[in-house]
């Protein structure tokens, strides 16, 4: 054994790592490497429940038994966190969400001949792998690829690719084509068809042109602490529902009891909507289809929910407008929100609730916060997107 050499941990990319510095695609903390390249297995290796895990880019690490994915979890926020100087006083453990969870995807499909593919692209690839199987998808998601597959075969142009987005909603699965041509009243009837045959709550196509919705008996609706909110085509949510509720839960202990409080970067409300009952929110949302949806939930339910549409990368709200909440809620894109944070480090806000899809621009934001006289007081990490090396969290600062 002093031959072979222990693999230690999983890098931000999913290939594990020995205890020398080197990187072994397919190992697992525990795993073994002998100098001709072959592993030996060790504790954390898990059977792949999926035949298309090794090609299929949609996840990285099923071979990984599940305490040592939640740790793979966990130790890429601390590892973001220490390649920027900054200590949480607690990292907690990872929260996964469980397999058959996911409630969104946006898939490829590919016509050649009478044959349609349709799946996620291979690792690294545009090749698209034919999806046979599934165990990241909802039940009810997956349910419906085989029927798209053969109504593709009808619709779809040759060997061009079309997008495939899947989203559960409150009425049902909403399903958007895009890249497809329905040409005459016959194929317009025949997706209508198609629709009601699998009790869609929105069918939307975009032909070119934008997207065109073909079908939607009722408005479709996500809800957020109770109130339904009337989501655009696609809207963005948290990709499971277990997921979203570890990071409401996580917000909602961040911002405590404030009376007063701002949601940035705000989208259809998750947070706003959520943590609303018994307080006065503030929401500030760029995108001007979500921040409208927000907006006529808050009112349809009478909510203290006041709304703006604002760019908050060109016009952060500043520190005579932050100092007026107890407590302040960011959520924003991968690439984070440093404009905004700068403002935030200069403010007395005493307490911010910061959600992240990315442990690298949470933690620049951090040291940042920190380095104005914040104090990283925990950091709940979440693991919705199973299987992948994407990492979300939720942390909370406090002056």
């Amino acid at each position: 054994m002093s031959e072979t050499a222990l693999i230690t941990r999983i890098a931000a990319r999913g290939d594990g790592v020995t205890d020398d510095g080197r990187h072994v695609a397919g190992a697992a903390p525990g795993d073994r490497v002998r100098p001709d390249g072959i592993l030996i297995p060790g504790p954390n290796r898990a059977e792949p429940p999926c035949r298309h895990f090794g090609k299929c880019g949609g996840c990285q690490l099923q071979h990984v038994a599940e305490a040592a994915l939640a740790d793979y979890v966990r130790d890429r926020v601390i590892g973001g966190l220490e390649g920027q100087g900054v200590n949480a006083d607690e990292v907690l453990p990872a929260l996964l969400s469980p397999p058959h969870s996911r409630r969104r995807a946006a898939l490829t499909a590919l016509r050649t001949g009478r044959q349609v593919a349709i799946g996620f692209n291979a690792a690294q690839s545009n090749q698209i792998v034919d999806m046979r199987m599934c165990p990241l998808l909802l039940p009810e998601l997956f349910a419906l690829v085989e029927p798209v597959r053969e109504l593709l075969g009808l619709i779809a142009p040759q060997r061009r690719p079309v997008k495939v987005k899947l989203q559960m909603l409150d009425q049902g699965v909403e399903l958007v084509l895009e890249g497809v041509k329905a040409e005459g009243l016959d194929a317009a009837m025949a997706l209508q068809d198609f629709a009601g045959a699998h009790r869609l709550a929105r069918f939307v196509i975009d032909q070119g042109d934008g997207p065109e919705t073909l079908w939607q008996p009722d408005p479709p609706t996500v809800r957020f602490g109770g109130i339904a909110v009337e989501v655009p085509v696609f809207a963005f949510l948290q990709p499971t529902v277990i997921g979203q509720d570890a990071l409401i839960d996580a917000v909602t202990r961040a911002i405590g009891d404030a009376g007063v409080v701002a949601d940035l970067f705000a989208g259809v409300g998750t947070f706003a909507l959520s943590v609303q009952a018994g307080r006065k929110v503030y929401a500030a949302e760029g995108a001007r289809d979500a921040i409208a949806a927000l907006m006529g939930a808050a009112n349809r339910a009478r909510a203290l929910v006041a709304t703006e549409h604002r760019d908050l990368f060109r016009r952060p709200l500043v520190p005579a407008e932050l100092n007026r909440f107890g407590a302040v809620i960011l959520d924003p894109p991968r690439a984070g929100a440093e404009e905004q944070v700068k403002e935030l480090a200069a403010a007395s806000v005493p307490a911010i609730a910061y959600v992240s899809c990315n442990p690298a621009s949470f933690a620049r934001d951090a040291k940042i916060l920190v380095a104005g006289g914040y104090r990283l007081d925990w950091v709940q990490p979440v693991g919705q997107f199973r299987w992948s090396t994407h990492v979300e969290l939720a942390g909370r600062f406090s002056r």
